[in-house]
């Protein structure tokens, strides 16, 4: 088990950058690291740490996502909608597969522990 707190992140693998993941990049390099813990992305229901680095990107989710912000601070905003909420740390949210959604990451990292259902 791994207890969702900054001190207790596991070590994250690079995993490119958020274009190789399905993103379009608007602002800054795109990094983005990751730890699956539970699963792959092709099963069912997936779990892990996702992190990124400080940019805008734009991304049509692939999944339904249930996720708990663990460092960092992110806008997101439904591009359906309009509708803009800043997180941070110890915040969570819902959003449903097939949902735009434009990120804009304000910390230098930000990390994610997540859980994906297709």
């Amino acid at each position: 088990m791994f207890p969702v707190h900054p001190n207790n992140i596991p070590e994250l693998d690079a995993w490119g950058t958020v274009a190789d993941l399905g993103s379009e990049i608007l602002d800054g390099p795109g990094f983005c690291f990751g730890k699956m813990i539970h699963g792959d992305p092709s099963t069912p229901v997936s779990c892990g740490y996702f992190a990124t680095v400080k940019g805008k990107f734009r991304m049509t989710y692939p999944f339904s996502e249930h996720a708990l912000v663990v460092e960092g601070n992110v806008t997101l905003t439904d591009e359906r909608t309009g509708e803009a909420t800043t997180y941070g740390a110890g915040d969570g949210w819902f959003v449903e597969k097939d949902t735009p959604v434009l990120w804009e990451v304000h910390s230098d990292r930000f990390t994610k522990n997540y859980v994906a259902i297709m």
